[in-house]
């Protein structure tokens, strides 16, 4: 673990140190002045080109080759007063096996300019080669940061670091800098269902009116890993519903606030379109040329027979290319079908024994000749029927 965060490092500090050398080459013999806000003394341009070549060998896997050491040497002499130096000095105690001195050495270039690249890159390395994780993922923080897509890269790592709750703690400290680590650490954990709970331990209450962005990609990898009732309770807690609600969410398609899947998923494809209307109530247009959903919800029905009514405003169509459909969520197998206008008294299903959830869709269908289906639904109703037990 620890060899590919490092690794991981070693990569983020060749893309910086790729792009900085290119600026400085670009810029040092016209215009040295902009050179220098890339790198403080562009003569180091051989300097950056030992660094990246040290950052190579690392994630190759390789020896640092003396002569690039050498080099460094030769060119830190050149800027005595720059942190380059004191990186130098750090490299060949490294090399010598003199880590403590080596991370002395890197502290210092650190203290002479703490957006070092390199100073940051090689502190992380010895703090996790010699066990200390809390200054380790300190100085990751810090290099996510200062990265471009640092975040993103460093998320799968630090992922790692969070499934010891040990480590809990230190992760919130420095997940509340910022910085875009925290949402990419959770979103990386939030694919694994059994890290939910990890999740939810570091992300905290959830701040009003606003959902994580890692909580889709939990609800997703729950639902693909058939854990339906879990995946309802977080999606429950994380937008203050009552998990013991009605079968069936926001029947006057007033609330969108919270995501599908346990609310309505409203769909614009080539089967038609569906939206809320201001107010509530649902717009939804069948082209009749394709079939394809435009509403649905995932529903946790108990086995029994099931009553569904859908209330209309204005004229109820006849003879719609519009369907309602019940699917085992599991399976994908239909288990009941009727056209739109059959719900006005009451459709009729029956849920099987073997079906942990469902999902209630409404339906774009193709017709013979292709003809616009419109209706506009002000209220559904689903209640179990009596005598289920």
């Amino acid at each position: 673990m620890t060899r590919k965060l490092l690794v991981a490092f070693a990569a983020m500090l060749l893309a910086a140190q790729v792009v900085r050398n290119a600026a400085v080459n670009a810029w040092v013999e016209s215009r040295p002045e902009r050179a220098s806000l890339f790198w403080r003394s562009h003569p180091l341009v051989a300097l950056s080109d030992g660094m990246m070549a040290i950052a190579t060998s690392v994630r190759q896997g390789r020896a640092v080759n003396p002569e690039t050491v050498q080099k460094i040497v030769d060119v830190g002499e050149e800027a005595p007063l720059q942190p380059e130096p004191y990186l130098v000095r750090g490299v060949e105690r490294q090399l010598s096996g003199d880590l403590p001195s080596a991370e002395r050495a890197f502290d210092d270039a650190k203290w002479r300019a703490g957006r070092s690249l390199p100073a940051r890159y090689f502190l992380a390395q010895r703090y996790f080669q010699r066990g200390d994780e809390r200054r380790g993922l300190a100085e990751s923080a810090v290099l996510a940061r200062l990265v471009p897509n640092g975040a993103e890269s460093l998320a799968p790592y630090i992922a790692v670091y969070a499934r010891n709750r040990a480590n809990w703690p230190m992760l919130r400290s420095m997940f509340e800098e910022g910085h875009g680590l925290a949402e990419a650490t959770l979103r990386e954990l939030a694919r694994d269902p059994t890290a939910t709970g990890t999740v939810l331990a570091l992300a905290g209450p959830p701040p009003a009116g606003v959902h994580s962005a890692w909580l889709p990609t939990m609800l997703s990898s729950l639902l693909e890993a058939r854990q339906y009732a879990l995946a309802r309770r977080v999606w429950a807690s994380r937008f203050a519903v009552r998990a013991d609600q009605a079968l069936l969410f926001d029947p006057d398609f007033r609330q969108p606030a919270p995501l599908p899947p346990f609310n309505w998923s409203l769909l614009s494809n080539r089967a038609g379109l569906a939206e809320r209307q201001v107010g509530g109530g649902l717009h939804v247009i069948s082209y009749g040329q394709e079939d394809g959903s435009l509403a649905g919800q995932i529903l946790l029905l108990k086995p029994g027979a099931y009553r569904f009514i859908a209330r209309f405003s204005g004229l109820v169509p006849e003879e719609s290319a519009l369907q309602w459909r019940l699917t085992c969520a599991p399976t994908n197998v239909v288990l009941a079908a009727a056209p739109l206008e059959r719900a006005v008294a009451g459709w009729r299903f029956q849920v099987p024994g073997n079906c942990a959830a469902q999902r209630l869709e409404l339906f774009g269908t193709a017709t013979e000749i292709p003809q616009q289906s419109e209706a506009r639904i002000v209220h559904v109703e689903l209640t179990r029927e009596p005598g289920n037990g």
